[in-house]
């Protein structure tokens, strides 16, 4: 304690000199060198004295001046940061967070000051800026400021390979919609790749370093500021923070930041270590906190959704009847009507409808458009979430009705004035009891945490593509085998769910097929994370599958206490655990060519004979047991396309 206070005094009578400051991970492993070299900030990260980050700019460029250069280091604070915590909708109720913080304070010649928080826990780094100006000449400096971009960049040494999702181009494709974080990851790429679209990369961005991952995203992102991205890739330079495009959003709004000082920006994360490191994290939630109290209990579950087989057609009220019916047979907590409910069932029948639900004991969630006018899509209820004045008449008729939730899809892109109407949305749905699900999205950016009634958003190139196209039912392995590690690791992701049908049509016959077996669907239900689950059944399943599938379906939680990281590699395979109160449910799926042979290290199942659902050599679900030994081992092996499911 004493040598603690006595470097502490002696940082704070040098830093009118320093010129390099550290600060390290409480068990000294993971170290970040802040340096202010020629008036320009950088800083490196370094785990076990290698070197996870070379040298990395720092700054803000603004209206009020540039803050990445000509600037002088006056000042640092260290701090030691805690916080526990529980929350029911991530991969874990509880979370630990202790790290080490510094502060740095810097001014350039005209006094203004910006100022770089660090925090390092034993896994994860994290940084955020904040501005102001010591004597503003003028009062509106104080009120009227705009941040233009970040300096801050992500310089990772020779030989690192990447595994990242391009940034989609602005209007491109279907409807104008895009971007919406619905690409594909490439494996284990060099970082002078030129992206997919010219525009960057779309948090996670995940890096390899031999037997070291790194995982890059952001959170606490609100809107005070707007999403960002990463730039491709400039040889000695890095990646470096991109703001959005001028063109999101319709091309309305601006592309840069409107802020009052003093302002604090949201956290830059960069997640070092192991596979399991990166899978178990929980630092977009460790460094936010709640924004709002929760105005009822708001209630997880599973649901099913007719649109996903049998599309627009089924969005009347007699196929509505029949999935309704299907999540009651299934104890199912909800049903969402999907889009254009509005006119092909009609307003006015929708409180009978939920009525009818509520019978059955099942809720109603419900879709929406999320325009106005920034994209062509034309399906319905559209201006009902846009505004103030619509949401206030829309959300207090969902709530005289008994709506549980609402499914909003189709936004604009990441400009600030796009995250506040997500903000707006959640806030306002709040009031009224609804929770809030997002389609053709942003990343959420700890928002779990921060917005009570948040449930989870897609942001991935989801489940409705298998049905759409074959090439991308032919990729649903590798993309499963991809999101637990980046993508599902850092926010819940509403893939769109489980699915036993196996002709994507509604008679099951025709189109073309799922590639994947029923044991790796339904272990997709373990891998996959989101607090409302959807299990994408059509009521001819009740019928054409083993009961066994269907119990588990009926068992399977959609909120866990813990998760564990068991083995896997992005892209070829996966197996975690998780645990629901006391009992633990275990998933793995197979996207290679050739079975996998595995034994896996279960010791929380130590000499437990547990349910084994497994594919048989012909790709067929098979339910048997299996014994794991005193050690915690348990051998499996998963066929191509194939999963294993094993449960208390």
């Amino acid at each position: 304690m004493r040598k603690s206070i006595l470097l502490m005094i002696l940082a704070i009578a040098i830093c009118g000199q320093a010129k390099e400051v550290t600060v390290k991970s409480p068990n000294g492993a993971l170290v970040v060198t802040v340096s202010n070299k020629d008036g320009r900030l950088t800083y490196g990260v370094a785990l076990n004295g290698e070197t996870v980050l070379r040298e990395s700019a720092l700054g803000l460029r603004t209206s009020i001046g540039d803050l990445t250069q000509g600037l002088t280091m006056t000042d640092t604070k260290e701090n030691r940061v805690e916080a526990h915590y529980d929350m029911q909708k991530t991969k874990a109720s509880h979370s630990d967070y202790v790290a080490n913080e510094i502060t740095v304070t810097l001014k350039n010649d005209k006094k203004q000051v910006l100022q770089v928080t660090f925090r390092v826990s034993n896994d994860d780094v994290a940084f955020r800026y904040s501005i102001a100006v010591e004597h503003p000449e003028r009062e509106a400096d104080l009120n009227r400021t705009l941040i233009y971009g970040e300096a801050s960049s992500f310089n990772f040494p020779e030989g690192t390979t990447t595994y990242l999702c391009p940034m989609a181009a602005p209007g491109i494709l279907w409807a104008h919609a895009r971007p919406s974080y619905e690409e594909v990851y490439t494996p284990d790429a060099p970082m002078a790749v030129k992206s997919q679209f010219d525009h960057g990369y779309s948090f996670p961005c995940m890096f390899r370093q031999g037997d070291r991952w790194v995982l890059v995203s952001e959170t606490g992102t609100t809107g005070a500021y707007c999403g960002t991205h990463l730039s491709d890739y400039e040889a000695g330079k890095g990646y470096t923070i991109a703001f959005p495009d001028e063109q999101e959003n319709g091309g309305f709004g601006s592309a840069f930041v409107g802020c009052q000082l003093p302002f604090t920006t949201p956290w830059r994360t960069i997640t070092v270590g192991p596979l399991k490191t990166l899978v178990e994290s929980t630092t977009a939630y460790d460094l936010v906190e709640p924004l709002f109290e929760a105005s009822t209990d708001y209630k997880p579950g599973r649901y099913t959704w007719s649109w996903l087989v049998w599309q627009d057609e089924s969005v009347n009220w007699d196929d509505q009847i029949l999935f309704i019916n299907l999540a009651s047979e299934m104890g199912f907590e909800y049903c969402l009507v999907d889009n254009w409910w509005d006119t092909q069932i009609g307003r006015d029948r929708m409180p009978e409808l939920v009525r009818y639900a509520n019978t059955k004991g099942v809720d109603l969630l419900l879709w929406y458009s999320s325009n106005g006018f920034w994209n062509d899509a034309p399906q319905t209820p559209r201006n009902c979430m846009n505004t103030a004045i619509a949401r206030e008449r829309e959300m207090k008729w969902l709530k005289s009705i008994g709506v549980k939730g609402i499914k909003v899809d189709f936004f604009g892109g990441d400009k600030q004035e796009t995250i506040g109407l997500y903000e707006d949305i959640l806030s306002d749905a709040n009031r009224y009891g609804l929770q809030v699900i997002f389609h053709g999205c942003t990343l959420p950016r700890g928002w779990e945490r921060m917005y009570p009634n948040y449930v989870s958003s897609e942001a991935v190139m989801a489940s409705e593509n298998v049905y759409f196209t074959e090439p991308d039912a032919e990729r649903e392995a590798f993309d499963l085998c991809m999101h637990p590690f980046c993508r599902n690791a850092v926010a819940t992701m509403d893939w769109g769910g489980v699915i036993l049908n196996r002709h994507l049509s509604r008679d099951n016959k025709s189109r073309h097929t799922r590639k994947t077996t029923d044991i790796f669907e339904l272990a997709s239900g373990i891998t996959n994370q989101s607090a409302i689950q959807c299990a994408a059944l059509c009521p001819n399943n009740l019928t054409e599958v083993p009961k066994f599938e269907l119990d588990f379906l009926r068992s399977l939680p959609s909120t866990w206490d813990e998760t564990r990281f068991i083995d896997g590699f992005p892209g070829k395979y996966v197996v975690l655990a998780r645990r629901h109160g006391d009992q633990w449910y275990v998933g793995g799926l197979n996207a290679l060519k050739e079975p996998l042979k595995l034994t896996l290290d279960l010791p929380m199942l130590a000499g437990k004979t547990l349910d084994y659902l497994v594919d048989d050599k012909q790709g067929q679900p098979t339910k048997t047991t299996l014994k794991v030994d005193k050690q915690g081992r348990a051998k499996v092996t998963i066929h191509p396309n194939g999963g294993i499911v094993l449960t208390e």
